[in-house]
């Protein structure tokens, strides 16, 4: 019940009228602390030096990744069990910005992996699985735009991201699961980090800052998507009107 209150186009228009600056702003300001942090206060590596510092944009990058590809699959399932009205707007508003984090995720790691092993790119498990991610979203996005009617082309881009889901646990886990170039997670792990702090709090700053950034560009999107539709439907009602003061002219 409180699912479909909350799917409501105005009601959501109304939250997130009050929400959006305030998610803005906050974006703004952790990312510019976190940058600082990561910048002027974070140590170099021991072994890494000052190229560690791509660190605190790549890793929240693939953070984003994986946690809006996740987002898309929920809102599809919601979308084809429970035909909620909002659930397609927000799956396709954040489609394109979790493919620009997956670019970001995939770019600052090239630049880091040129440094660190002296190539930019391996057919590495975790780096293969995340360019698989990317194409993954470029086809969600290409999917819902291959159809005249917006409708089958939504449940066809929601069918493509649930079944691409699996290759979440796979970007996740292939570090463990087979012989890799890229390090273990040292952030999410059973035993805890195991990143200095001196380190981990800029991380978890400008992972927070990716979120608010990343929430506040969706509410962005899906208030032009149905602010939108609010003007086709006025414009299609405005020539259905005139038509009909025609047609008694006409007649007579």
């Amino acid at each position: 019940m409180s699912l479909h209150r909350f799917a409501n186009p105005a009601r959501f228009m109304r939250l997130s009228a009050a929400l959006l600056p305030w998610c803005s702003a906050a974006a703004a300001a952790l990312i510019a602390i976190g940058l600082y942090l990561a910048l002027f206060v974070a140590p170099p590596d021991y072994q890494q030096g000052e190229a560690v510092r791509i660190m605190f944009v790549h890793v929240p990058s693939a953070w984003m990744a994986s946690f809006v590809y996740a987002l898309i699959a929920v809102a599809s399932a919601v979308a084809l069990i429970w035909r909620h009205p909002l659930a397609d707007i927000a799956a396709q508003g954040a489609a394109p910005l979790g493919a620009g984090f997956t670019l970001l995720c995939l770019v600052t790691g090239s630049l880091w992996g040129e440094r660190m092993w002296g190539t930019w790119w391996v057919w590495d498990a975790r780096l293969t699985s995340v360019l698989v991610l990317f194409f993954l979203y470029l086809g969600y996005l290409a999917l819902v735009n291959a159809f005249d009617d917006p409708g089958r082309g939504a449940r066809a881009g929601a069918i493509l991201a649930l079944v691409g889901i699996v290759n979440l646990p796979i970007i996740k886990f292939s570090v463990d699961w087979w012989h890799t170039l890229h390090q273990p997670a040292s952030v999410f792990r059973l035993g805890g980090p195991t990143i200095a702090a001196a380190m981990l709090w800029p991380l978890l700053v400008m992972a927070v800052g990716f979120m608010l950034f990343f929430f506040a560009l969706l509410m962005i999107r899906m208030r032009t998507t149905l602010m939108a539709a609010k003007i086709r439907a006025l414009r299609l009602a405005e020539i259905d009107r005139l038509a009909a003061a025609r047609r008694p002219a006409a007649a007579s």
